[in-house]
């Protein structure tokens, strides 16, 4: 079976690749189980320089990756080298890292014995990557897992083979050893097969929410971890005490970066009722300065979806909510190469979005927002929790005590003030409700890449 990608850019096949055989597959898998228990006994410091070395190699090719990565999901050039820079950001901090979290854990001493936890690698992980963010997506579950002693078995989206085969290049120019990281073109159901087979560990899986519980179904015929990166409808608070300009600067960009193709992208904005006005204002305007274009282009600030399909699905959406009532701030000719039948699709902000309109309650992944009249902090903590999602959240306020409280009330994975849109690899990454469960990035990252193994030695005195 061919699978295809289709560029967004100019509709022609700008890759195409076989899906793997059956046999394939099982060699895969085969070389994966003896490729581990070799990589388990290189030292860390071996596999951090590996590591860095990799860095280094995906540093040299910048250019090439952030080049194949417009022409692949359609993200302006202009734009484009920002993922690699985030990538290698996420990677070094791994690495930097991953002594400390990988080290012994040591209770406190009891006489004529010698105790300790040890993580040890969990065996193969199979990573499954989405298209949006497809160098940030793979990298949170992919460096990690070979530093902690596992080994990988990626499977990238058909929009994106190219990402998926970038990464095998650069850690096998770094010296990793061979089948430690392999790359695997499946189909969905034999991405079901590999979770089902017994040679796999552990599964990271990002994508959509029927996505995750595909892979949960599957998974759950066997005793093995599942780590799931799902959907957001993400909501913001602007506060009466916002700063304006900041907080308009930061939300337009959160909610229309990527074309809105992000799952912590924001989508929903409460504004409290003294600034509504002045704040949406302020953001049609900032909006209305996006260059809709090929991504290509330079001077492009907005590109299109990943498909004609996925840009019917989002008009279909906005419909749906213009008719419980919001109202569109743009008309699509304002933005000339948005037109049906393609994926340019231009930028919506929908005012006075009702609460249970399609944008304010469904993922909308375009370069779509609803605005809503909020009289204060509480109202504001009722709306937000009012999902089904709960990826990431923000507010934007120059108190950072009343902050933190509204943080202890909002259902999130992370809470954000007066910045949003970002992963910080130092912090856990994690959501809850059904934007998913487990976690990458930060220390406790490594802890669901491990199993820890406890030893209990009596000692001679």
């Amino acid at each position: 079976m061919s699978l295809q990608c289709i560029s967004p850019v100019d509709g022609r096949v700008y890759a195409e690749r076989s899906a793997a055989s059956s046999a394939q597959i099982e060699l895969a898998l085969a070389r994966a189980r003896v490729a581990q228990r070799a990589w388990h006994q290189v030292p860390l410091g071996e596999r951090g320089a590996i590591i860095e070395r990799f860095c280094s190699e995906f540093e040299r090719h910048g250019e090439q990756i952030a080049s194949e990565l417009s022409w692949q999901m359609g993200r302006p050039a202009r734009f484009a080298a920002s993922e690699v820079r985030g990538t290698l950001e996420r990677a070094r901090y791994m690495r930097q890292i991953a002594a400390v979290a990988l080290a012994d854990l040591d209770p406190e001493p009891k006489p004529g014995f010698r105790r300790f936890i040890r993580r040890e690698p969990l065996g193969v992980v199979f990573s499954v990557a989405a298209w949006n963010y497809p160098y940030l997506i793979a990298v949170n579950s992919v460096v990690p897992a070979l530093l902690a002693g596992n080994a990988v078995l990626l499977k990238h989206s058909a929009q994106t083979p190219l990402c998926a085969e970038r990464f095998a290049e650069c850690l096998t120019a770094a010296g990793l050893p061979p089948d430690v990281f392999q790359v695997l073109h499946l189909t969905h159901s034999d991405t079901e097969r590999v979770i089902r087979d017994a040679r796999v560990d552990f599964v990271a899986f990002t994508g959509s929410v029927a996505g995750g519980r595909a892979v949960q179904r599957v998974a759950a015929e066997r005793f093995i971890g599942v780590g799931l990166e799902l959907g957001g409808c993400d909501p913001v608070y602007v506060r009466h005490d916002a700063d304006l300009k900041h907080a308009v600067e930061n939300i337009v960009d959160g909610a229309y970066f990527n074309s809105g193709q992000s799952c912590c992208g924001l989508q929903r904005i409460y504004v409290h009722e003294s600034i509504y006005e002045r704040f949406t204002q302020d953001c049609i305007e900032l909006i209305r300065e996006y260059r809709l274009g090929d991504p290509l282009d330079p001077d492009t600030t907005l590109g299109p979806v990943v498909r004609t399909s996925a840009a019917d699905t989002i008009r279909a959406q906005l419909r749906a909510a213009i008719d419980a009532g919001a109202r569109p701030a743009f008309e699509e000719r304002e933005f000339p190469r948005s037109k049906p039948g393609t994926p340019y699709l231009a930028p919506q902000l929908l005012i006075d979005a009702p609460p249970g309109s399609s944008v304010m309650r469904e993922e909308i992944f375009g370069p779509v927002a609803g605005l809503m009249k909020v009289r204060g902090d509480d109202e504001a903590v009722a709306q937000m929790n009012d999902s089904a999602f709960g990826l990431t959240a923000a507010v934007w306020t120059r108190d950072e005590a009343a902050a933190v409280a509204l943080g202890e009330r909002v259902e999130t994975g992370t809470w954000f003030m007066n910045r949003c849109d970002y992963l910080d690899p130092a912090l856990a990454w994690v959501g809850v409700k059904d934007s998913g469960r487990g976690c990458t990035l930060s220390r406790v990252g490594y802890e669901h890449l491990t199993r820890p193994k406890s030893f209990h030695l009596r000692v001679s005195t």
